[in-house]
């Protein structure tokens, strides 16, 4: 079966920078599974699977635009440290869960600790990255008709 929408696909991956560092593997674990179609992974990625069968294997240059996006300056931020009251320890690289004056939940990255303030960075980690994947298909089935209405997976 071709990987086409509702197409559940499993597949393993290695994904790599512009330097080659690794940033994220499946190796040694499960393969990643999700519903194709319905946004379960970067459009870039699935555009790239669209297709494929299983045991394909193939290597994809996804641009920040079909990733992640770019980095967006205005996402950081420089808050007093009384915004992270009860947090003792508070490190570069930390990731929270942060609430803006609407109720909207975010997550930022810890950018810098100063005395009296934190810099938050609310950009994903690899906005603004070319992401390199190199990917394995496992498997490809059709989806059951309650993981289409549910818009993703059931194990």
């Amino acid at each position: 079966m071709n990987i086409v929408k509702h197409a559940v696909v499993a597949f393993h991956y290695t994904l790599t920078n512009d330097a080659g560092e690794v940033l994220d593997s499946s190796e040694n674990q499960d393969p990643l599974v999700y519903l194709h179609g319905t946004g379960g992974v970067i459009p870039g990625l699935e555009a790239a699977l669209e297709g494929k069968v299983a045991g394909d294997s193939l290597q994809a240059v996804i641009a920040p635009e079909e990733a992640y996006g770019a980095h967006d300056p205005q996402l950081i931020q420089v808050v007093p440290r009384s915004a992270f009251a009860g947090i003792e320890v508070i490190e570069v690289g930390m990731r929270f869960t942060a609430s803006d004056g609407e109720g909207q939940q975010q997550s930022v990255g810890i950018a810098a600790v100063e005395e009296d303030e934190i810099t938050v960075d609310g950009n994903h980690p690899l906005a603004g990255e070319t992401l390199h994947f190199d990917v394995q298909i496992v498997s490809v089935r059709p989806a059951t008709e309650t993981e289409v209405n549910h818009g993703h997976v059931h194990d």
